[in-house]
Order: structure tokens, then C-alpha cells, then sequence
């Protein structure tokens, strides 16, 4: 049998099972061996294979990159060329778009790096189409625009939800808080330090016995789910922030779009008529998270024309160091910064000082 037929007999078995209380060990324990085929599908025992396939390794620039992920002919290509300026074919037959199309806008600093992914069709997460490469693109980015054609139901959204989730993608989500720790000996010790709806000892230790893992701290801390449990145990999880882009909104009424707007994580736009980018980019620049540090030589005024641009979880002195050169903190002294990060303008720091959007420094050397 293969695995996707263990899949679909997998999946068959959890339609029919009614969800309470009794059948939740049962459940989770089959979300388990799901996950376990799932991971087999994507890295499939022995390695070789045909290779990633042409125009899918695109190498990573800038400061932060963006894939474009939709249905065929949903408008990706048109919304790269109108944004980037770079040329991806576009016709109004399907499937125009056969390999990755890399583009690169310049925003309020930042370099940022577009992907236009081929358009994924439903089965891609089991590698119908070109899915799995696709989707193996999109797990290396640092936002996803998931383009809807206006005119279509959210179907659509419900399905490339569920192709990226099978493939291990979470969109706006952040890990659960679950500690989960392998050791020799001792059994499953299982805390739970809030209330739980779902997880109990038991369910834990079914779980983790169709891992075949016997000996482990589990704590909860938050009220979590079998799959959250599975997620931390597989440990291959990305999450990614997304964006909703809804295109040809030159097509429906005033009334709609109004509707349109009240949607969480959703941008409508136009992007054959260039309508709402200025609002789209506004979202981009939100949800990357990116902080810009401005550069100053000694006796000079600050370069406000290219600043060393950060991820938000990165923003240390030595962080910045590193950014522009390795071997930079070897020779590190101290820095003067100025800008809300600190106190008094400049104030010097050490390496370990975070800083914040649109602060000043300049480094001082041994």
C-alpha cells in the first residue's frame, strides 16, 4: 500500500470517528501516524530523487523574502510585474507561471525579495503538480501572500490553508507553549500548569508511544491540542505570517469590498488597475517585523539612504555587528547610540544593548 493510500485510509478512518471525550486517544493517536506518513512524503527514506527541479532554487537576498502562493490564475504574475518591474509571463490560460519568478522591491529601505511560486492545484501537499517544490519554496520565506481571485468563494483559502498546513506551514500562528524534553530513563512525567479542554495523561502517552518514545518531561502551558503536541514532538514546523491578497476588486461592488476589508490579515486590491498597493505594501512592511538601524562614521552625519535592516528578534548591538561582518565584534570597543532605544543622546552601549526602528549608531573600535 502506499503512503498516500495509508494517508487517505487515515483520514477515511477520522471522518468516521465521532469526536468526544472517549475517542480523543484514538484521535490523536491517529493524527500521530498522519503526521508521521506526512513527513515520510515530504523526505522520502533514501534521499535522491530527482533533484528540487528547475527554477526552484532560488538563492535568498535582501532582507527578507516573500512568496506568492495561489490557485492558477488568481493574478500572482501581473502583482509581481506591477509591483517589481520585473517581467513574469502572464496569459489567461492556467499553469503561465511553470518555475519560481524572483523580483525585488526596495521599501522604506529595505531590499525585499518577491517569489512568484507557480500556482499550486489541490493534492499539492502529495505532490501532485509541481506542489511539493512549491510549497518547499514557501517554507523558506518570511511572509506569505496567498492570492484569492475576489470572484471565487473562500474555498480557495480553505484549501491552500490546508495543502500548506499538511506540509507543515502554520500561517499567523505562534508555536504552542509546550515543553517537551527526550531522556534515558523515568517514564512519561507530564505537567500541566492551566486547565486542559483536550490533553490528558493518557493522551500524551499514546502519543508519544506511536513516536515510540517512553521516556520524557512533557509540561503544558497552555491548553493544547493533540496536534499541538504533535507539531512540538516532530519538531519541522515553520511559522510564517500571511497575508490575505484579494485581486480584481475591479469587479465587485463598493458594498463587497466594504465587507472585504472587515476580514482579518486580508488586503483587497487590483493588481492588472495597481489599485490599494500602497496599503499592501504598508501590510507587508507590518507583518515582516524588520527594524532599520541607520549608520554614522565618526565626525560625519548619519547615512539615512541605506540602513543595515534587522529582523525584530534580532536587534542587539552584536546582532548588527554580525549583519555587516563576522570578524566586526572581535574588534568591538563599545557603541554610541542614539534614538528611543536609549536614554540620553548618544549614550554608549555594550554589545548586548537592543535597539530599536530608525536608531542611530556608530561603532567604536578597540
Amino acid at each position: 500500500m502506499s503512503l498516500l493510500q495509508k494517508i487517505a485510509e487515515i483520514e477515511a478512518e477520522m471522518a468516521r470517528t465521532q469526536k468526544n471525550k472517549a475517542t480523543s486517544n484514538h484521535l490523536g493517536l491517529l493524527k500521530a501516524k498522519m503526521a508521521k506518513l506526512r513527513r515520510e512524503l515530504i523526505c522520502p527514506k533514501g534521499g535522491g530523487g530527482g533533484g528540487p527541479g528547475e527554477g526552484f532554487d532560488v538563492a535568498k537576498t535582501g532582507d527578507a523574502r516573500i512568496g506568492f502562493v495561489g490557485f492558477p490564475s488568481v493574478g500572482k504574475s501581473t502583482l509581481l510585474s506591477n509591483l517589481a518591474g520585473v517581467y513574469s509571463e502572464v496569459a489567461a490560460y492556467e499553469f503561465t507561471t511553470l518555475t519560481t519568478v524572483p523580483g525585488v522591491i526596495r521599501y522604506k529601505g529595505a531590499k525585499i525579495q518577491l517569489l512568484d511560486l507557480p500556482g499550486i492545484i489541490e493534492g499539492a501537499k502529495d505532490g501532485k503538480g509541481r506542489g511539493r517544490q512549491v510549497i518547499a519554496v514557501a517554507r523558506t520565506c518570511n511572509l506569505i501572500l496567498i492570492v484569492l481571485d475576489v470572484l471565487k468563494p473562500l474555498g480557495h483559502k480553505k484549501l491552500i490553508e490546508h495543502e500548506l498546513e499538511g506540509f507543515g506551514i502554520r500561517l499567523n500562528k505562534t508555536p504552542p507553549n509546550i515543553g517537551f524534553k527526550r531522556k534515558d530513563k523515568g517514564g512519561i512525567n507530564f505537567t500541566a500548569t492551566c486547565p486542559q479542554s483536550e490533553m490528558d495523561a493518557d493522551s500524551v502517552k499514546s502519543i508519544l508511544s506511536e513516536y515510540k518514545i517512553h521516556n520524557a518531561d512533557v509540561t503544558l502551558r497552555c491548553d493544547a491540542t493533540a496536534d499541538d503536541l504533535i507539531d512540538c514532538v516532530e519538531g519541522n514546523r515553520v511559522y510564517i505570517p500571511c497575508i490575505y491578497v484579494l485581486n480584481k476588486i475591479d469587479q465587485i461592488s463598493v458594498e463587497e469590498l466594504d465587507i472585504i476589508y472587515k476580514v482579518p490579515h486580508c488586503v483587497p486590491i487590483s493588481a492588472h488597475s495597481r489599485w490599494n498597493f500602497d496599503d499592501l505594501l504598508e501590510k507587508i512592511w507590518d507583518y515582516l517585523h524588520l527594524v532599520r538601524i541607520y549608520t554614522k562614521p565618526k565626525g560625519q552625519l548619519p547615512d539615512y539612504t541605506s540602513p543595515v535592516v534587522l529582523q525584530d528578534s534580532t536587534t542587539t548591538v552584536e546582532d548588527f555587528c554580525v549583519k555587516i561582518h563576522k570578524t566586526l565584534i572581535k574588534e568591538f570597543k563599545h557603541a554610541l547610540v542614539w534614538g528611543s532605544s536609549v536614554k540620553h543622546n548618544p549614550q554608549k552601549v555594550g554589545r548586548e544593548h537592543t535597539m530599536d526602528d530608525e536608531d542611530v549608531i556608530q561603532l567604536v573600535k578597540k
